[in-house]
């Protein structure tokens, strides 16, 4: 397979609330290690990309603050493959500065996006089948998402219902997208057998996706198309800093995918977890024989069972006597939770805000 034409785009702008406090504003989850792997997030996902996509051709989207991060964390790197988004805007104008940049640099060009803090166990599958996808949007003028096949009614991801006809090896049409649904609705659609969970991984040519842009968001499209000439010059920071905050705050997935005609899905299974959330982190780590994850080596747990416990290395963290719960350690926060209310640690984390300002957020 001829690579050369293939590029990455990791994105790694987001802030990982759910995941708080560990998780924080100035130092998000992607680049922590939080299953106690001794690699972060970000470091797992450059690794497994790099196995068949030539280093030059990954490129990391992250916020300004976070640049130097990412030199640290990922020191191999070509350093101006690092882009810098002066705000936070979703994904939609993330993906469309990468996709101008590189039709001005290789109209070939075929692109994966991809989230920077998602596990994925087996990395054979998961690159056979993006090759797959690289090789079916680079012959059809199409935009591919992989779906994952779910393995229970989950709440708390997107859902995407595709049509039963191959129309190329393991790729089929998309009938529709569907925001996260109520368990009712996501029983059903377990049941059905034609949705898959959305995984936010893309692939597609350059040319098709900015055809999208221009058909489906004009105005995002002509912000960037105005200063397209910029894109790999000395004025290309000048340019985006122009473009972004005229651009809309909205997501690939509303502001293209759910409108596009041409867009298909690789069912697909290589041990995805979008590590969204503590208990996807407890699901995805080594239990002791009471079934309690420990990411620390200096915990002592007594008569405690189903908890995910993680700390510091310095500070010994005695459990006693807690069942399902969430226990999170860090310099300055201690949040002990019960495991099954993680969905509203977002809504603690505004609590705190309000009580107690920007210093623990």
């Amino acid at each position: 397979m001829n690579n050369k034409h293939h590029y990455v785009a990791i994105m790694a702008g987001g802030i990982g609330s759910r995941f708080w406090p560990m998780s924080r504003t100035a130092y998000p989850k992607q680049f922590l290690d939080v299953l106690n792997t001794g690699k972060t997030l970000i470091q797992w996902t450059f690794d497994r990309y790099e196995k068949f996509i030539p280093k030059e051709n990954i490129f990391i989207v992250t916020s300004e603050e976070y640049v130097d991060i990412v030199k640290k964390q990922l020191p191999t790197l070509p350093v101006e493959n690092i882009l810098a988004e002066p705000s936070k805007k979703n994904t939609a104008p993330c993906i469309a500065y990468i996709s101008f940049k590189l039709a001005q640099k290789d109209p070939e060009a075929n692109l994966i996006v991809a989230p920077s803090d998602h596990l994925i166990l087996e990395e054979t599958k998961f690159q056979n089948i993006v090759e797959r996808a690289l090789d079916f949007v680079s012959n059809i003028k199409s935009l591919v998402t992989l779906g994952i096949k779910p393995s229970h009614p989950n709440t708390g991801y997107g859902y995407i219902q595709y049509e039963g006809l191959e129309v190329a090896s393991g790729v089929y049409k998309v009938k529709t997208f569907t925001e996260k649904p109520t368990l009712e609705i996501a029983k059903t659609f377990i049941e059905s057998g034609d949705f898959l969970w959305n995984a936010g991984i893309f692939a597609w040519k350059v040319s098709t996706i900015l055809a999208a842009f221009e058909k489906l968001q004009p105005e995002m499209y002509e912000l960037f198309e105005n200063e397209k000439e910029n894109f790999n010059t000395e004025n290309e920071k000048q340019a985006i800093q122009k473009i972004y905050p005229q651009c809309t705050n909205i997501s690939i997935d509303i502001a293209i995918m759910e409108k596009a005609e041409n867009v298909y899905v690789l069912p697909s299974e290589f041990g995805w977890s979008d590590l969204g959330t503590w208990n996807s982190a407890y699901d995805n780590m080594e239990k002791d024989y009471l079934s309690n994850a420990v990411a620390s080596d200096n915990v002592v747990v007594i008569d405690a069972t189903k908890c995910m416990i993680n700390a510091p290395k310095d500070k010994l963290v005695v459990v006693q006597g807690l069942d399902d719960f969430i226990v999170v350690d860090t310099k300055d926060v201690l949040l002990i939770c019960s495991k099954e209310k993680e969905q509203s640690i977002k809504e603690y984390v505004a609590e705190v805000k309000r009580n107690k300002g920007d210093k623990y957020i």
